[in-house]
């Protein structure tokens, strides 16, 4: 049986990397798709690929009543994926608060607005996806601040699983990936920075889109998964 068949799935980040390539997953199994991103550009790029199963939606996620009226739009919906967020680095007493708090704006809060206002709407059977990532359970220089927001949103979302259940609610962390988030590196520093973390891996590679949707399907899909954070690391948190 096809879990996804004639299902709305929300796709919030949708629009590149691991959100697109979830929505594309959603779209093979049978969903209907909507996407909403920042980025009109991406937006449009999107809806190219994905055809006529899917709509698209610009939408700043940090803005909060953006985010309500993106929902009153969307109506009922089965499914929800958050994976938008624009994630930065650098030492903690070199950073600016600004910057620290945007960082939060970005991973932790548009999260929360996403849930608050999409949750209203969802399915009783439905479920939400969010996304931590790996600096919140290893530590590395430089990503204090990274790793408080992705932490933030591990315990919210297991806690949601309580609070808004029969709704199911997971997360998803995932290690360093090879996607668009690093197109501002040149092509030679963004090879060398993967070959550095893929030779300290178990599984010798840095992981791919693909890797993160095939979990975002499982966590979709299986009706018995709720409050659990799924590590797709190549094994990262071991080292």
């Amino acid at each position: 049986m096809n879990m996804l068949h004639n299902k709305k799935v929300v796709f919030i980040g949708g629009s590149s990397g691991i959100g697109l390539e979830s929505a594309k997953q959603a779209i093979a199994h049978g969903a209907e798709v909507v996407i909403a991103s920042r980025s009109e550009n991406k937006l449009q790029h999107a809806k190219e690929q994905l055809g006529m199963k899917v709509s698209v939606q610009q939408l700043d996620l940090t803005i909060e009543h953006e985010v309500e009226q993106f929902f009153q739009n969307v109506g009922s919906f089965d499914h929800l994926v958050v994976s938008a967020a624009e994630t930065s680095g650098g030492p903690f007493l070199k950073t600016d608060t600004s910057q620290a708090r945007q960082l939060f704006e970005n991973k932790f809060w548009g999260q929360y607005y996403a849930v608050k206002y999409g949750a209203p709407k969802l399915s009783p059977n439905g479920s939400i996806v969010l996304f931590s990532g790996v600096v919140a359970y290893k530590s590395m220089i430089g990503s204090s601040i990274l790793g408080a927001a992705n932490a933030a949103v591990s315990n919210m979302g297991k806690t949601l699983a309580l609070e808004l259940a029969p709704i199911r609610v997971n997360v998803v962390s995932p290690g360093i990936m090879d996607t668009p988030a690093r197109s501002k590196m040149t092509e030679e520093a963004r090879q060398q920075l993967y070959e550095s973390i893929a030779s300290r891996l178990p599984v010798q590679r840095v992981g791919t889109p693909e890797d993160a949707a095939q979990s975002v399907m499982y966590l979709l899909t299986n009706s018995f998964v709720t409050g659990t954070v799924i590590h797709v690391d190549g094994g990262h948190v071991l080292t």
